[in-house]
């Protein structure tokens, strides 16, 4: 057997169903591996540690880990019983700390976040919560360093989850994802998410971003391990029936793409199944950056105002966001125009799709490879590369699966594809995605 720390979720699953490992063994092993691999655990960061964690609650999770081998040895314990995850830190835990990787925030909430509850009712052993970029407003998440290169940022804001995961410190953990947060450091990191369609999954007791675009998903190494994750925290079994991939096309927003990137996109493309077709855009904008920003950053102001007078204890970049916020000053009329254009753009998309019969939309996850760290919360927009690509999809709505495409030869780095679709289409993608990791195979520092 596989040293316990290196399982993913189903191998880990499986031999826990089977009692060939206990969870208090494997939780163990996962609490060691952060002791061994995760370095210095702080706020700023550490230029030689990955510092994924905000806190780890080792005591409680072998409490908890005795309590799924009791369920285990019962019998008809649920699929992820017993196994180790990491949240976010922004799903709240009864009587733990919250705090959204911010010296602005000090709350210990009474009530689970809806998330955590579901994934506490399957068995799951709650390690601790991982880093975000500030509030999750950034591609970046610069206290975390990245393990394939600790001079690298492990993208954000959920860069605590994909660093602990490619660290293999821990078999699954959450993020969120307003403008790319899952999918960025999953890009950057070389590991796997879904962002799930919008609304699948509950936002409630999660620290907001932007409400409107927010979205919760699951992260894990492979994406096979994402979809019971997935189904866990829908509180839906997925269903037994998948479409074939049978028609897809290129992503007409595709612009300027590192080499090591465009390499990895050729590796996915010429392993997909099924047809290629390019038909026309549809009648949507493509551009939506500028938009994108305003409805986000009105959304945070307001949030946030409950903070007002710890304006300065944010990082410089988060109050700048803050304060072009105030000074753009959009109206209701605006606000509510916006949103309109959001539902029209995500119909004609959807229009699109059914009217060319196209299963899945091709992109890169994102266009460059993991940038050095250290400059995410300096400058209030120093990320636009790092999203450049993701937000869209947030824009719309639409569900999205990011698996690596391969390690560039040039910078030595991850690279990563996206595969889009329609509302609804979750479990088709996870199924279409899967097979093409299977293809390319998975990465690791």
């Amino acid at each position: 057997m596989a040293h316990p720390a290196d399982l993913g979720v189903l191998e880990a699953s499986e031999l826990l169903a089977r009692r060939e490992l206990s969870s208090r063994e494997l939780t163990e092993a996962c609490l060691a591996r952060i002791a061994e691999r995760d370095g210095v655990h702080s706020h700023e960061g550490d230029p030689s540690s990955i510092n994924a964690w905000v806190r780890s609650y080792d005591e409680d999770a072998l409490a908890a880990s005795a309590r799924a081998d009791e369920r285990l040895a019962a019998g008809d314990a649920p699929r992820l019983c017993g196994v180790p995850i990491g949240l976010k830190d922004l799903y709240a835990v009864a009587g733990k700390p919250l705090t959204a990787s911010s010296r602005v925030m000090h709350e210990v909430p009474a009530r689970d976040c809806d998330s955590w509850s579901r994934l506490q009712a399957e068995g799951m052993v709650l390690l601790g919560h991982l880093h975000t970029h500030e509030f999750a407003c950034g591609g970046t998440t610069d206290q975390v360093g990245n393990p394939w290169s600790l001079e690298r940022s492990a993208g954000g804001s959920s860069g605590g989850s994909a660093a602990a995961l490619a660290s293999r410190q821990v078999p699954a953990a959450t993020g969120t994802d307003t403008a790319g947060s899952l999918r960025i450091p999953s890009s950057e990191c070389g590991t796997s998410t879904i962002k799930p369609t919008r609304d699948l999954l509950s936002i409630r007791g999660i620290v907001p971003l932007a409400p409107t675009f927010d979205h919760p998903g699951p992260m894990a190494r492979e994406l096979r391990d994402c979809e019971p994750l997935l189904a866990a925290l829908a509180g839906v079994p997925p269903p037994a029936e998948r479409r074939p991939l049978r028609r897809w096309t290129v992503s007409p927003r595709i612009a300027d793409l590192d080499p090591d990137v465009a390499d990895g996109l050729e590796r996915a493309l010429a392993q997909l199944p099924g047809e290629r077709v390019d038909p026309l855009p549809p009648a949507a904008q493509l551009d939506v950056l500028a938009e994108f920003f305003d409805l986000v950053l009105t959304e945070m102001l307001v949030w946030h105002r409950r903070f007002d007078d710890r304006r300065a204890d944010y990082r410089s970049s988060n109050r700048a966001r803050l304060e072009h916020a105030e000074r753009r000053a959009m109206t209701a009329e605006e606000y509510v125009a916006g949103q309109s254009r959001r539902v029209e753009d995500a119909h004609a998309w959807t229009d699109w799709l059914a009217e060319h019969r196209i299963d899945a939309v091709v992109e890169p996850t994102i266009p460059i490879v993991a940038p050095v760290r250290g400059r995410g919360y300096d400058e209030p927009f120093g990320d636009l590369d790092d999203l450049s690509l993701t937000h869209y999809w947030d824009w719309t709505g639409f569900p999205a699966v990011a698996l690596p495409s391969g390690v560039g030869s040039r910078s030595g780095l991850p690279v990563s594809v996206s595969l889009i679709g329609a509302p609804g289409s979750d479990w088709d993608l996870l199924t279409w995605g899967a097979a093409l990791q299977r293809e390319l195979g998975t990465v690791s520092p």
